[in-house]
């Protein structure tokens, strides 16, 4: 957020009277100051703009002076909300967890078969990254090369978290099912499913976002789950 200048910093002394100009001006300057953003949009506002800049192609490397001029305003102004461009990235995957499995926690509740939840699960995922694919490219690591390690590692917690519950579902499932080693056949299942999920979005990403991730999804997952 840029600050509104400071009147006494105009050329005018305080106390004196501003001429009609001046005053114009002075009603400019509150008029730009009534639309400032509150912090909390703002804040909104530069990871929303990070995360469109990262659709574009060759965007996997994005400097905070870019983001800045995206956004026309100073880098001083983006450091005001972020204490860093590795905590925009953290904000962007805060985002993706909480949209992820607040809606997986959901599926889990509501539905009692647990090849319908991993089905459901893996379509949910690939959903939201068609649906965002600036997200896409800070899920599978492109964006997060040249930034803090912290933030790979978190997103690779990302996904052995959804591996952890897929594995939980296909327990049952197999249970279910008859099978005499139904953890580990759910484990073996769970570790090949995320990796299916995690190559649909990093072909969509490289392919420029022109290959969908849920293309023939249904019958992929018929095969995947039985």
């Amino acid at each position: 957020m840029i600050d509104a200048p400071d009147p006494d910093a105009t050329g005018t002394p305080a106390g004196a009277e501003a001429g009609p100009g001046e005053a114009s001006e002075a009603a400019t300057v509150v008029t730009h100051a009534r639309k400032r953003p509150k912090p909390g949009e703002r804040r909104v506002q530069i990871l929303q703009t990070l995360a469109s800049m990262l659709e574009q192609p060759g965007a996997e490397r994005i400097t905070t002076a870019a983001l800045a001029a995206k956004l026309d305003v100073s880098e001083a102004a983006l450091y005001r909300h972020f204490a860093s461009k590795a905590q925009m990235f953290e904000g962007l995957i805060e985002f993706i967890e909480s949209s992820v499995f607040t809606l997986v926690n959901q599926i889990t509740e509501r539905e009692t078969s647990g090849a319908a939840q991993a089905q459901r699960i893996v379509t949910l995922i690939l959903q939201f990254g068609e649906k965002n694919p600036g997200m896409v490219r800070v899920m599978v690591g492109d964006a997060l090369v040249f930034e803090n390690e912290r933030l790979t590692v978190r997103m690779n917690q990302f996904f052995d978290r959804v591996e952890s519950q897929l594995r939980q579902s296909l327990r049952q499932a197999a249970e279910s099912a008859g099978s005499m080693t139904p953890t580990v056949d759910a484990g073996a299942l769970a570790s090949v499913i995320t990796a299916f999920v995690v190559g649909r979005l990093q072909r969509y990403a490289r392919s420029g976002f022109k290959r969908s991730p849920t293309e023939h999804l249904d019958a992929a997952l018929q095969r995947l789950t039985g």
